[in-house]
């Protein structure tokens, strides 16, 4: 006789900086249709350490076993946040910062090539927001947000995102990481490869370093909002396995 079905797991999305939770507007309802409870929580953004903190303490909170998905800078929080949690049974990354203990996001981009958009990279900000120091604010140029960040969106589109993005503090770009919980978590990453952001070079190593199954989108670094169907699909395969891992978990089946 089979047993009862595996209790599927909660899929946690943690958000880039420069935008906020809506920015998985598109992947939601997908997985929603396949099943899966998702949660979405603000990403802070005020520093690696914090806000890794406040998505471990969301992930605590949720009684099954847990897929945590980051993009961009959301990848460095659910790495940092993960460690040895059991609770976690897979790690997904869209174009994201996958980081090694001790590094930071710009450990990563000063290691490799700029990207192809210059005066823009993750690290420009609008000057009147911007004086150096650790606490202050950064933005993307508003002009430039759509060819930096999402160049495969509609103007109309990336305009409303420039103009509603949400700014990161200076620290959390120089936070170090903790031991990496993609080092003992099955993960699966998708490398944007129209990135303009995060150097699709730099992606695929650190793809390749947490020996991650590897999605290739041909897309920029907003695939999450340009091609939600794809990393929709990714995300599903990692729940998949991640169902079975739940038994590890304890948790009773359903």
């Amino acid at each position: 006789m089979n047993g009862p079905a595996p209790h599927p797991p909660t899929v946690v999305l943690v958000h880039e900086a420069f935008t906020d939770a809506s920015s998985w507007a598109g992947v939601v309802p997908l997985l929603q249709a396949a099943g899966l409870t998702v949660l979405a929580p603000a990403n802070p953004l005020r520093g690696l350490a914090q806000d890794a903190a406040y998505i471990r303490s969301v992930v605590r909170q949720i009684d099954a076993p847990v897929v945590l998905v980051g993009h961009g800078y959301g990848g460095a929080v659910i790495t940092h946040a993960a460690g040895d949690s059991d609770q976690i049974v897979a790690m997904c990354y869209v174009a994201a910062f996958g980081l090694d203990a001790g590094e930071s996001v710009l450990d990563i981009l000063s290691r490799f090539a700029p990207a192809p958009v210059t005066d823009t990279t993750l690290t420009a900000a609008l000057p009147a927001r911007f004086s150096g120091g650790p606490e202050d604010e950064m933005y993307l140029v508003e002009e430039q947000f759509g060819a930096t960040f999402a160049a495969d969106l509609p103007p109309h589109v990336t305009d409303a995102l420039a103009v509603t993005q949400r700014p990161i503090a200076r620290r959390a770009l120089t936070g170090a990481s903790g031991p990496p919980g993609w080092a003992c978590k099955p993960s699966w990453y998708a490398i944007a490869a129209a990135d303009r952001m995060l150097a699709p070079t730099a992606q695929r190593f650190m793809a390749q370093r947490m020996a991650a199954t590897e999605y290739s989108l041909a897309g920029s670094h907003g695939v999450v909002l340009s091609q939600p169907g794809a990393v929709a699909a990714m995300i599903r395969e990692a729940a998949e396995q991640g169902t079975d891992r739940g038994d590890d978990y304890g948790l009773p089946r359903s």
